[in-house]
């Protein structure tokens, strides 16, 4: 994402409704104010992100396992569908330590970091382009 664009939108896709709850507190407690959309599956996400053709400076935060279509599928899909430059971020948010997640993570260019559950306010504002 470019500097002079701030994150406006960010994007939770998560199978658990808890984790989607806390992980919108912290988004909030970290002082961000822009839109935030929650998924419970990747296609749903998906389906959004590609009508919308990431009209705003978006953040999306994407768990591995899910029903359906996962968030490395998910990743491949946007990075296939989606033009080159437009400002999205992905961030792979799962709780999986395992090593080979975390290779699979970084073998994927598009996928910006690997953040293991749960997101702190912290993490999230080290994350998020804010003005």
């Amino acid at each position: 994402m470019n500097n002079d664009t701030h994150t406006q939108r960010v994007i939770l896709v998560d199978d658990c409704d808890n984790d989607n709850f806390f992980h919108d507190i912290a988004l909030r407690k970290c002082g961000f104010d822009g839109e935030i959309k929650i998924y419970g599956k990747g296609e749903d996400a998906l389906e959004f992100l590609l009508r919308d053709r990431v009209s705003v400076p978006t953040l999306v935060f994407m768990d591995i396992n899910m029903a359906g279509m996962g968030g490395f599928e998910l990743a491949r899909t946007l990075d296939d569908m989606l033009e080159p430059g437009v400002p999205l971020q992905l961030h792979m948010l799962t709780s999986s330590s395992w090593a080979v997640d975390k290779a699979m993570c970084e073998s994927i260019g598009c996928i910006k970091s690997y953040q293991v559950k749960p997101l702190t306010r912290e993490t999230a504002a080290a994350l998020i382009d804010m003005p």
